[in-house]
């Protein structure tokens, strides 16, 4: 019997409970859409490129105020393996913060994403390693590339939007192979070099036995590599040491190593730091 009258007291507090919380749980209604607009961060771009003789996709960021102020100029990211796949969405959201006025690390900058075709094509010089030679196939048209960017791009960029002189290019693994040889070989076609985990080991390495050509302008340039196996992280180091003898007083040279990064995560963090320090007051 006593049994009965605790089952029945229990039925009848859950049936009060039921009463309480069934106008909190039906009561709530679904807000109502009012509009939906897509959310972009830059455009997508299509150019016939005469050098490469191929059309070829270019990702374009803004700065925040660059339509509100007709006349100001603005410094030029270019950021090779920049497609919307790759780096181009993460790289340009580290520019937008930096370029904060409370973070003031990084001016307000254009940010060119150049989406790839053939990255092994268009990273790479000719080797002379046959392995090198049977894995890439289509390899050793960097010099192509680096004229498509010198004739083609710079200039298209430049006549498109309001542009400064001062133009940084990012490289990282094959592209950093590609912005060292720019570095050794036609320094001047950039401000700075942001060059991160580059693959040095192309062609049995001779790119690091190349002596630098000298520098005629202000420089920034900054190294780094990742926890990468010993091959990446020596030549990385030569690399640095290379360009720190050959530096002047108008060049200042970084080098980091990222012990808790690997290839595949090291770009994020160190484009972060190359900013602070080539950018930030």
């Amino acid at each position: 019997m006593l049994a009965r009258n605790v089952i029945g007291m229990l039925q009848k507090i859950f049936s009060v409970l039921l009463l309480l919380t069934c106008p909190l749980l039906f009561g709530q209604e679904i807000p109502v859409k009012i509009s939906e607009t897509d959310f972009t961060i830059g455009k997508s771009i299509n150019i016939k490129s005469a050098v490469l003789k191929e059309t070829r996709t270019i990702n374009v960021y803004l700065p925040l105020n660059y339509h509100k102020d007709s006349l100001k100029q603005y410094p030029v990211i270019y950021l090779l393996d920049g497609s919307k796949n790759e780096d181009f969405i993460h790289v340009s959201g580290i520019v937008q913060f930096g370029s904060f006025s409370w973070i003031n690390m990084i001016p307000e900058s254009i940010v060119v994403g150049i989406g790839n075709v053939d990255r092994k094509r268009d990273f790479t010089y000719p080797s002379h390693n046959k392995l090198d030679q049977k894995e890439f196939p289509t390899a050793g048209g960097s010099q192509d590339f680096i004229r498509f960017l010198e004739k083609e791009l710079k200039p298209f960029i430049s006549a498109s939007y309001r542009t400064t002189d001062t133009s940084t290019i990012i490289g990282q693994s094959l592209g950093g192979l590609l912005a060292t040889e720019i570095l050794l070989e036609n320094p001047a076609l950039f401000t700075n070099y942001i060059i991160v985990s580059p693959s040095l080991w192309w062609d049995d390495e001779k790119l690091l036995t190349q002596h630098p050509a000298p520098y005629t302008s202000k420089k920034s340039i900054y190294i780094a590599v990742g926890k990468e196996g010993e091959v990446m992280e020596r030549t990385a180091k030569e690399l640095y040491t290379k360009i720190a003898k050959n530096k002047n007083e108008d060049v200042q040279v970084f080098f980091e190593f990222f012990e808790d990064k690997a290839h595949g995560d090291a770009l994020h963090n160190a484009v972060y730091n190359a900013f602070e320090k080539i950018f930030k007051p």
